[in-house]
C-alpha cells in the first residue's frame, strides 16, 4: 500500500516527520508553510503552521516558554512534562496520525514534535481571519441588533451561544470536501429537537462525497435536500443570529458552514419565509399590519399581472362595476407577450443592479427608464396598464422578506402569464391547481410545505396571521416539528 493510502503515524526521529510534512504541504513552494526547528533543553523540536493563520503574539509567547527550559526540568519523560508544565496554554490535544496532524495545520492549528516521541501536540493558536458584524443587506430592521454573521464559523457559533446559554445547547462538527476540508458546525438543543430530525440531516451530511465545497452553504443544501425541479426553497438562509435563536429555540436545527456568512435553518415551510424580525421589534397591532402588507406584497408579485391579464383578455368574467379593467387601445404587441417581455426585463434590470458597480448605478437607472418606461409606450411596445402592474408587482417581488421565496415566485408569476395567455381562463385554473398541489406535495424533512394551512391547525395558523403580544402566546413549539418538550414557558 503506497504511503499516500496508508495511515503514517508519527515517528521518534523528528527528521521523518518534517520530511513528510515538507513533502505533503509543499514547503520548498509555498512561502507560508512554517517549519520552524529548535532546542526544547537538549531534545530537537519543530514548530510548523501556516503563516496566514497564526497568532504571531500567542506563538511567541509559546516559544519563549520552550526555549528558556531547561534539561533538567523535563527530563525523564520529556513529553508529558512539555504538556503539562512548560506550555502556558489551554487549546491543546494530542495526535499520532501525521495525515490528521496535517488536516489540522492546513485548518489553522500548530503543531509540535519532540523528537523521541510517538506523539505530536496540536496547538489552537488560529488567528481567523474576519470583518466586523453588520446588518445584513436583505434583513435589516429600524431596531434591533446589527451583529448578523461573518464568514468565520467561530464567531458565529459565539454569537448564537451569547443568545442561548444553556447547558443543552450542541454544537456537532464535521469537515466536508476532500481537498477543501471546510469547516462545518451542525446546532441543536439536545432536549428539544426531534431526534428523526437530527438522524436525517446527520447522514445526508456524513453522505456528502465531493472534493470540496467552495459555494459553501448553498452546496449543503442541494445535498441535504435532494430535490431539484421544485423551485421553492425547502431550508431557510438567514445571516441575523437572534432568528437563528429562535429557530433553535422552537425545535429546528442550524447548520453553519466555515467561509459563509448565512445559516441554514431546518425545517422550513412557506410561512417561515414570509415572516421578518422586524415584525417582532414593532408592537403587535403594528406587527400585524406590517405583516398583511407583506403577505399582499407577496401576493401580487405572484397574482396581479395574471389576473388583471386574465380580465383583460375575458371581461366577461369581471362584474358590471368592474369593466373599466382593461385596456383601451393594445397596440401592435399582444398583452400576453407584453407581460411576458416585462417580466424578463424586470429580472434583467434586477440582475444588471446586482453586477453594476455602486458609480454605475445612476446610469443603470436611465438605461432602466428608457427599457421600461415612457418611451416604451410611445413606440406602442407597452401599454400603459402593462407597466403599471408589471412594476406593482415588482413592489410586492421586493418585500418578500425571503430572497429564495422572491426568485420562487417568479416561476409560477411566468407560467400564469404563459398559461392565460394561450388558454386563457382554462390556464388560470390548470395553473391555480398546479400551483397547489406543487406547494401540497412539497415537504420540507418530513414538515408539511403549507403547514399550519395544511394540514390545518388554528392556533399555530393564527399566529401567522396575527403577531400577537409575547404574554398572550401558548408558547407552544410548532407541533409539526415533533419536539422532545412542546413547551417553551413554564408556570
Amino acid at each position: 500500500m503506497s504511503e499516500d493510502v496508508q495511515t503514517k503515524k508519527v515517528d521518534e526521529k523528528i527528521s521523518n516527520n518534517v520530511k513528510y510534512i515538507e513533502k505533503h504541504l509543499g514547503a520548498d513552494i509555498s512561502f507560508d508553510v512554517v517549519i520552524r526547528e529548535f532546542k526544547i533543553g537538549n531534545k530537537k523540536a519543530v514548530l510548523s503552521y501556516i503563516d496566514t493563520f497564526g497568532d504571531d503574539q500567542v506563538i511567541t509567547l509559546i516559544m519563549q516558554n520552550l526555549v528558556d527550559v531547561s534539561h533538567e526540568e523535563i527530563v525523564p519523560n520529556s513529553f508529558e512534562k512539555i504538556l503539562k508544565k512548560t506550555i502556558p496554554y489551554t487549546e491543546i490535544e494530542k495526535n499520532y496520525q501525521l495525515d490528521d496532524i496535517i488536516d489540522e495545520i492546513l485548518a489553522g492549528q500548530m503543531v509540535l514534535f519532540v523528537d523521541g516521541s510517538k506523539e505530536a501536540l496540536l496547538l489552537d493558536t488560529r488567528w481567523y481571519p474576519a470583518r466586523d458584524p453588520e446588518e445584513p443587506d436583505t434583513e435589516r430592521v429600524t431596531r434591533g441588533s446589527r451583529d448578523s454573521f461573518v464568514e468565520t464559523i467561530i464567531f458565529n457559533i459565539g454569537l448564537v451561544r451569547r443568545r442561548i446559554r444553556d447547558k443543552r445547547l450542541r454544537v456537532k462538527p464535521y469537515r466536508v470536501g476532500e481537498r477543501t476540508k471546510t469547516d462545518m458546525a451542525l446546532l441543536y438543543i439536545d432536549d428539544v429537537t426531534n431526534p428523526e430530525l437530527l438522524e436525517n440531516i446527520e447522514e445526508k451530511i456524513k453522505n456528502i462525497d465531493l472534493d470540496g465545497i467552495p459555494m459553501a452553504e448553498k452546496t449543503v443544501e442541494e445535498y441535504i435536500i435532494e430535490e431539484f425541479l421544485n423551485p421553492y426553497p425547502q431550508v431557510r438562509y438567514t445571516e441575523r443570529s437572534d432568528v437563528a435563536a429562535i429557530h433553535l429555540l422552537e425545535g429546528h436545527v442550524v447548520l453553519l458552514v466555515d467561509t459563509s456568512p448565512s445559516a441554514i435553518i431546518a425545517p422550513a415551510t412557506l410561512f417561515h419565509h414570509v415572516q421578518h424580525a422586524e415584525e417582532y421589534r414593532q408592537n403587535a397591532f403594528t406587527g400585524t399590519y406590517l405583516r398583511w402588507v407583506r403577505f399582499f406584497g407577496i401576493f401580487t408579485s405572484i397574482f396581479l399581472a395574471p389576473l388583471w391579464l386574465l380580465f383583460s383578455l375575458e371581461p366577461d368574467l369581471l362584474p358590471p362595476g368592474l369593466d373599466f379593467i382593461g385596456p383601451d387601445e393594445v397596440g401592435p404587441v399582444p398583452l400576453a407577450i407584453q407581460f411576458i417581455m416585462a417580466h424578463f426585463f424586470i429580472d434583467l434590470i434586477r440582475l444588471a443592479s446586482v453586477h453594476t458597480p455602486s458609480p454605475l448605478a445612476t446610469a443603470l437607472g436611465l438605461v432602466a427608464a428608457l427599457l421600461i418606461g415612457e418611451i416604451a409606450v410611445e413606440v406602442q411596445l407597452f401599454t400603459p396598464e402593462v407597466l403599471l402592474y408589471i412594476s406593482i408587482a415588482a413592489v410586492g417581488m421586493f418585500t418578500t422578506p425571503s430572497f429564495e421565496l422572491q426568485l420562487a415566485n417568479r416561476i409560477p408569476h411566468l407560467v400564469f402569464l404563459i398559461l392565460i395567455g394561450t388558454f386563457t381562463i382554462y390556464g388560470f385554473v390548470i395553473g391555480l391547481l398546479g400551483f397547489i398541489v406543487l406547494l401540497a406535495k412539497t415537504k420540507s424533512f418530513g414538515v408539511p410545505y403549507l403547514w399550519p394551512l395544511f394540514p390545518f391547525n388554528w392556533n399555530a395558523l393564527l399566529s401567522i396571521i396575527f403577531r400577537k403580544p409575547v404574554p398572550m402566546r401558548s408558547f407552544g413549539r410548532p407541533d409539526a416539528l415533533k419536539t422532545k418538550d412542546y413547551y417553551r414557558k413554564r408556570k
